[in-house]
């Protein structure tokens, strides 16, 4: 139950009005909500080109396709078949699928990558309708506009932060909706519930979180994985194979799984990083088509997307952003910055060198917050580093509360003056690694058959994962398996 304090802090905080006692269309229970269905519809819609402009969409027509006369045909059998469905594939490497208030529902490429079947896929699909249905990401939204929302997978910072980020802020934090179990689960059944209605095998969706468990238990990733944000509920594979049995006995036709013509319709899919977007190599980011450099602090998490990099420690209390400005000058930027955030300049320079780039430094602060239920909030110190170099002002903010900033000026300054151009033939002709289907001539344990392909010993486990295999496990004669390919040349086979 909502406290009288939490109520009134809604009536001032929320931009959206408080509503009556609805039905919730999962449970026909009464619940009470912040947003109506009209509200919830419009912040999606304001959402949507946030996170498209942060992470923009995978050019493949087939797939886009795919998904959305799955998603429509899934929607029409939902609890909500009047809300307009919207599906976009998201160029990003992380494996993660995420729904928005409104019908928005997005996966990443690389999610799509480790699916095996359509089954799989539609279980998820379903998941991720069933957290729409089920008002699930109003319900979040709404408590989280009281927590700190964190920028980058895995810290904490606080969200005064997200004012120097770039416009795309509301819609990245929507991306870090954060479920309890007790949803996950109510989503599991619903994910069965769909994609047994129009047709698939809803096994297959238990099968696929294992898959999920697995790569959570191997590598970090940029942004939050799905396990990460869709908290693994109780004996989930239990308790989804139950399900699946119990619908059915409803719907006995429906036991589609179609590996073929999934694979098939994944084969050349991008793999990990695409180097074009820029990577990450030994802690140095390299941008290959723009020709610029510079190192990332040691045991620091990036986020990288088309408009903003984001660096952050494991602990939260600082962050580095780069970004491309939109001004003419760094006179013009720093002057824009200094207004629209309100910024009081402690030092400045405005004719420095990085590296032969022209270059303006500020150190400058930012007043602090009000008090929070008499706490204060220290005030924000920001380093920032205008550089001009081939007609394009690249910016770095680095930033920390006043009494931990100066912990973390030698980092930003070892970054920030770092800074320069890029010309190193092998990370600029760098090619992404991408999943080419292969058929099977010769059986025999996993290992030795993406051996025979000449997959790179770094990614033989990574390969397993993707089929959702074991590295001993026996593949027959003529089976259709994922390999990684990778076109750049290599010592380490």
């Amino acid at each position: 139950m909502l406290n009288k304090n939490l109520i009134i802090c809604i009536f001032l905080l929320i931009p959206f009005v408080f509503t009556d006692c609805a039905k919730n269309p999962v449970t026909g229970k009464k619940q009470v909500t912040l947003m109506s269905q009209a509200q919830e519809q419009a912040l999606g819609d304001q959402s949507d080109p946030s996170i498209v402009a942060s992470y923009g969409l995978y050019d493949d027509q087939d797939m886009q396709n795919f998904i959305n006369k799955k998603g429509q045909q899934m929607g029409l059998v939902s609890h909500r078949p009047d809300l307009k469905y919207t599906f976009r594939i998201l160029d990003s490497p992380v494996v993660n699928a995420f729904a928005l208030p409104g019908g928005y529902v997005y996966f990443t490429r690389g999610i799509m990558g480790h699916f095996n079947n359509e089954a799989e896929f539609a279980g998820v699909l379903g998941h991720e309708i069933g957290h729409i249905t089920a008002r699930h990401s109003a319900q979040q939204y709404t408590k989280q506009m009281f927590g700190q929302i964190g920028l980058i997978a895995g810290i904490v910072v606080s969200p005064r932060f997200a004012q120097f980020a770039d416009q795309a802020s509301q819609g990245l934090s929507l991306m870090f909706l954060k479920f309890g179990r007790d949803d996950e689960s109510e989503s599991d059944q619903l994910g069965v519930e769909y994609s047994t209605k129009i047709g698939y095998d809803a096994h297959e969706m238990a099968d696929f979180f294992q898959t999920l468990g697995r790569l959570q238990a191997q590598a970090g990733a940029s942004i939050p994985d799905f396990l990460s944000s869709h908290p693994n509920p109780v004996d989930r594979f239990g308790k989804v194979h139950e399900h699946a049995d119990e619908w059915q006995v409803q719907y006995p036709q429906a036991k589609k799984v179609n590996s073929e013509t999934y694979l098939r319709m994944i084969d050349g899919l991008v793999y990990g990083e695409d180097p074009k977007q820029g990577f990450v190599e030994n802690n140095v980011f390299y941008h290959p088509e723009l020709k610029f450099q510079y190192p990332i602090p040691t045991g620091w998490s990036l986020q990288n997307s088309p408009s903003v990099v984001q660096m952050a420690p494991a602990n939260g209390k600082a962050m580095m952003q780069f970004s491309l400005a939109q001004e003419r000058t760094r006179g013009l930027a720093a002057t824009k910055l200094i207004e629209e955030a309100q910024l009081t300049v402690i030092e400045r320079q405005d004719n420095a060198k990085v590296n032969g780039h022209p270059a303006l430094v500020m150190i400058s602060e930012q007043a602090p917050a009000q008090a929070n239920q008499g706490q204060a909030v220290e005030p924000i110190r920001i380093m920032s580093f205008f550089i001009e170099m081939d007609n394009y002002i690249y910016v770095f903010h680095g930033m920390a509360s006043k009494p931990d900033f100066n912990s973390y000026t030698g980092q930003f300054k070892q970054t920030m003056t770092k800074f320069d151009r890029l010309t190193d033939p092998s990370k600029i002709n760098k090619k992404p690694k991408t999943i080419k289907v292969v058929k099977v001539q010769q059986g025999g344990p996993l290992k030795t058959v993406l051996t025979s392909f000449d997959t790179k010993q770094a990614d033989i486990e990574s390969a397993a994962i993707l089929n959702g295999m074991e590295l001993n496990q026996e593949v027959a004669a003529g089976t259709l398996i994922k390999i990684i390919a990778d076109p750049n040349p290599s010592t380490n086979n």
